[in-house]
């Protein structure tokens, strides 16, 4: 069975066991749009369109012969498709490449983790010195580098 997609009008071929009569919601591989498919109200569009190409055809155009060469490099497709064996409804794959955008929202997100620890590390620092005594010279010397980091963009700007 072959279905186009009502949005992006890409075109697939699904094993006709996958929809039952009464139709069933199908999502789009290339768009991710969703919609209900209806094998009966598709038949019944495919033969409303081909009477009204029969009643057009009397004066060709130059749409209908761009129609024509759609229609043959469609066919081309669909024998390329028919030669797959296990048909199924198109799987999404996500695309698992690092772009900038995605890198500079990560480096924003361990920016706030960072200040947000310190916050807790200072708010607790006295029950933290109580626990852990030789953490106070950790977290001294952490804070002396934050500010020393600080003059040192200052000095930049």
């Amino acid at each position: 069975m072959i279905i186009e997609c009502i949005n992006c009008n890409k075109v697939f071929e699904v094993n006709s066991e996958l929809i039952p009569e009464n139709g069933r919601t199908i999502q789009c591989g290339s768009c991710n749009h969703v919609w209900f498919y209806n094998p009966k109200i598709a038949d019944f569009k495919k033969e409303i369109k081909q009477n009204v190409e029969i009643d057009v055809r009397e004066k060709p155009t130059i749409n209908q012969t761009k129609k024509k060469e759609l229609k043959s490099f469609k066919e081309e497709s669909f024998s390329k498709l028919k030669d797959k064996k296990n048909y199924e409804i198109t799987k999404y794959t996500a695309r698992k490449s690092l772009s900038f955008t995605k890198l500079l929202s990560f480096l924003i997100v361990l920016l706030i983790t960072f200040v947000a620890l310190l916050i807790i590390i200072d708010t607790f620092s006295t029950y933290l010195y109580q626990l852990f005594p030789s953490l106070e010279l950790v977290i001294f010397s952490l804070f002396e580098i934050l500010k020393d980091i600080k003059l040192f963009i200052k000095d930049l700007a």
